[in-house]
């Protein structure tokens, strides 16, 4: 098992200075990201560290960590402007540098304060003898480093070569630009409600403004699960992109509707509320306890059927009216709520996705009735998932058409409508609001 998921501290946890502990518990989980590729969402439901610390100072360390991913490229930058050589090669002591340098530069940390602790965290991980270095890196830092950053190209900076050249090759130099930027912006809470009826009791109770496609936005902050109305299954939270595709079925009271790649469940729970009887189908075991977990606190169980299923196999006997296939995805339009996920995918997977997909998608389309309609959706910014990907499914399946969907869908919102009648949403999108996760949908039908 990784050290996150064991702490080790060579400093007695009395001994230790006022904040350290969290410090430590930072740097355990960005080693696991960007040592040991894990994702940032996994290694916080790992670390037991975590769950040493007061409520305040896990905050603290949740910001921390999502700072120092987020603003990467900056802070290396940053480093390497002040070692005035090549950057360490040694990946804890470079960690130890960019935890530091994130407290200092985008956190507003006290400069002391940051400095002393790095230096202490470099002790801790047995690197006595960069102490020195470690000290005099991050004074230069706290000296000229926000000079240093009024000049940096932050969009560039802290997006990888390899997506910011697919964005601009897919949606120009402007748009790529602005994807970047909205990539540096921390995501709002977003939240669904089960019942029409009590959305503007929860707006008010949330002080939350209503989106044009009907979910609620708060400022993020404070624990979720000790808001009001967690408990009794009232709301869930779920990104205001990816609560649009179930809206897109139309009336489906008492209708049997299947969620493929169902987990975690946001859109099984949209489909149950909405009076559906849902097949939840997911080739996660794992994930479909979370999903279950969900569904039962939702008190919506009684409308899902939950199954193991590999949706590139699944056949169901008589065919569906009603599918959403939410393909797995690269899922670079979620990096306002995990930055890490820029830093994890590469090429390749965009590729190895873009087979599983089609695959996946060959296999929904077969499984629907004459009529039927298949909702296909992803949280990928790359056209080779999405607009592409329903391009060549519709040129090579005859049967399949498209149907578009307007913008009174949406609540009047067009911004996001494609000329094809598909959505996509940028992150960029809403601004005003707090932006919107980037996705994809097109709405197809078997003729």
């Amino acid at each position: 098992m990784s050290e996150c998921s064991e702490p080790q501290f060579e400093m007695k946890l009395n001994e230790m200075p006022e904040g350290f502990l969290a410090r430590v518990v930072a740097l355990q989980l960005v080693d696991e990201v960007l040592q040991r590729k894990q994702p940032l969402d996994h290694a916080l439901e790992l670390s037991e560290g975590l769950k040493l610390l007061d409520v305040r100072d896990r905050a603290f360390v949740r910001m921390l960590v999502a700072t120092t991913i987020r603003r990467l490229g900056q802070i290396d930058d940053l480093i390497s402007k002040a070692v005035e050589k090549e950057a360490p090669s040694n990946l804890s002591l470079m960690n130890i540098l960019r935890v530091g340098v994130a407290q200092i530069i985008f956190m507003e940390a006290a400069d002391h304060a940051a400095v002393d602790l790095s230096v202490r965290l470099a002790e801790e991980k047995g690197l006595s003898g960069k102490k020195g270095f470690v000290n005099g890196v991050l004074r230069t830092i706290a000296r000229v480093g926000r000079e240093w950053r009024s000049r940096q190209d932050e969009g560039r900076l802290n997006t990888p070569e390899w997506l910011l050249k697919s964005w601009i090759a897919d949606y120009g130099l402007r748009a790529a630009a602005d994807i970047a930027k909205a990539h540096l912006s921390e995501a709002p809470l977003d939240i669904s409600i089960k019942s029409d009826a009590e959305r503007a009791y929860w707006a008010s109770q949330f002080k939350a403004s209503e989106l044009a496609t009907g979910t609620l936005r708060r400022i993020s902050g404070g624990a979720v699960k000790e808001l009001e109305g967690f408990d009794e299954g009232q709301w869930w939270v779920q990104d205001a992109s990816a609560a649009i595709p179930a809206q897109l079925f139309g009336d489906i009271a008492g209708k049997d509707v299947y969620d493929l790649c169902a987990a975690p469940g946001g859109k099984t729970l949209q489909l149950a509320a909405k009076g559906a009887f849902v097949y939840a189908l997911d080739r996660s075991a794992k994930r479909l306890k979370r999903l279950e977990q969900n569904i039962e606190r939702m008190n919506l169980i009684q409308n899902v059927r939950v199954q193991v299923e590999d949706a590139a196999t699944w056949a169901v006997a008589n065919p569906a009216d009603y599918i959403l296939l939410d393909a797995p995805c690269s899922a670079t339009g979620t990096a306002r709520r995990h930055p890490d996920v820029l830093h994890l995918k590469a090429p390749i997977d965009v590729e190895r996705l873009c087979a599983l997909q089609m695959n996946i998608l060959k296999n929904a389309f077969a499984n629907l009735s004459v009529g039927g309609i298949l909702i296909y959706c992803t949280c990928s910014l790359q056209r080779a998932e999405g607009e592409e990907q329903i391009a060549k499914f519709l040129e090579k399946e005859p049967d399949a058409k498209r149907l578009p969907i307007d913008k009174s869908e949406l609540g009047g919102w067009d911004e996001a409508i494609t000329d094809e009648g598909d959505v996509r949403v940028f992150p960029y999108h809403q601004a005003a609001l707090g932006g919107m996760d980037g996705f994809y949908i097109a709405r197809l039908t078997k003729a």
